[in-house]
């Protein structure tokens, strides 16, 4: 179950490419105590690795495995990116920054995937104009 928080949320967010827009994500997981900030050297390694691209304009950038020490407890963060930016030729407009504490990051990945497997939902928080609205569309499709 993902509890989404209005600090967890980034609005209207532009990134000159996908190593800088993987880092912000990571930042923001450090500020809100998600995560230490070694983490985001291993998000960026993890997508080094294999792309964090999961289609449908989104994107879902993480630690690799030799990473868990560094996650203080689990979250994500939602970076919306409504003008797009370049993963490896694919456009990303949604960017969300996954900690998963031992197994969480299943749940937190099976949650992201019920609500980004449709891209018309996609759509929807790519023009949220507000926290809220992207929070009721989570709340929405998750608990159904």
């Amino acid at each position: 179950m993902i509890s989404l928080k209005k600090e967890d949320i980034a609005l209207n967010q532009q990134f000159f490419d996908k190593k800088t827009a993987i880092q912000a994500a990571g930042k923001q997981l450090t500020s809100l105590g998600y995560v230490a900030p070694e983490y985001i050297e291993k998000m960026v390694e993890r997508d080094q690795l294999t792309t964090t691209y999961i289609g449908n304009l989104v994107a879902i950038p993480h630690g690799t495995d030799e990473s868990k020490h560094l996650i203080k407890k689990s979250g994500i963060v939602i970076l919306q990116v409504p003008e797009g930016v370049d993963f490896d030729g694919n456009e990303v407009k949604l960017i969300i920054g996954i900690a998963g504490i031992g197994d969480e990051h299943l749940d937190l990945l099976s949650a992201i995937a019920l609500v980004c497997s449709d891209l018309e939902n996609v759509e929807k928080l790519v023009a949220a104009d507000s926290q809220e609205q992207i929070i009721e569309l989570f709340n929405e499709e998750v608990t159904v």
